[in-house]
């Protein structure tokens, strides 16, 4: 079994998964806008949200659990994971009954990976946000619709620590020309 970061209050993680056996994990556009639905009910107590990219078949979420203090005023038991798993068996569950299916939807251990630096948090936001190109969805993630990008850029209300990012990058202005510079010279390619 591959090993997995133990997730622990106040660090920053890459969260991503993808459907069980290659499957589809949103198959329409409610399906999109549901997933983030349920991460606003089960993870928002728990964790900061700073960015986030859905996709026909996996996604990913950049986060930062919240500090110790704060969590135990939420759960009564000491598993951090535990919100994870209610959202996506809250979701295996919207989908089994919408589309008349069994089992489960996601592969069985959702990937996380602690972020260390802030070089690296950098590196995973604008990865998040590019990956609709890598994987050829969109030729530009500025027009990807199931990303955190516009929502970071845009002033209109948002649960996403907006704020947060913009100063990790220096700025708006620096956030876009980070990604800009990215996606140009191609070198999301190169990020695992």
């Amino acid at each position: 079994m591959e090993k997995q970061d133990i997730l622990e209050s106040d660090c920053f993680y890459h969260i991503f998964n993808r459907g069980n056996n290659k499957e589809n994990l949103f198959i329409e556009d409610e399906k999109y806008l549901h997933f983030l639905k349920l991460i606003k009910n089960h993870l928002v107590s728990i964790a900061e949200i700073y960015s986030y990219c859905l996709l026909k078949n996996h996604f990913h979420l950049v986060l930062k659990i919240k500090s110790k203090d704060e969590i135990e005023k939420i759960l009564l038991i000491d598993k951090i994971h535990q919100p994870f798993s209610n959202l996506f068996n809250a979701y295996t569950k919207a989908i089994n009954k919408k589309y008349n299916r069994e089992g489960s939807l996601f592969r069985v251990l959702f990937k996380r990976e602690r972020i260390d630096s802030e070089d690296y948090l950098r590196n995973v936001i604008v990865y998040t946000h590019l990956n609709p190109v890598k994987h050829k969805f969109q030729e530009n993630y500025i027009n990807y619709k199931y990303s955190s990008y516009n929502s970071i850029i845009s002033d209109k209300p948002t649960l996403l620590l907006r704020n947060d990012v913009l100063e990790l990058f220096g700025g708006k202005e620096n956030f876009i020309y980070h990604h800009k510079e990215i996606f140009l010279k191609g070198t999301y390619e190169d990020f695992e």
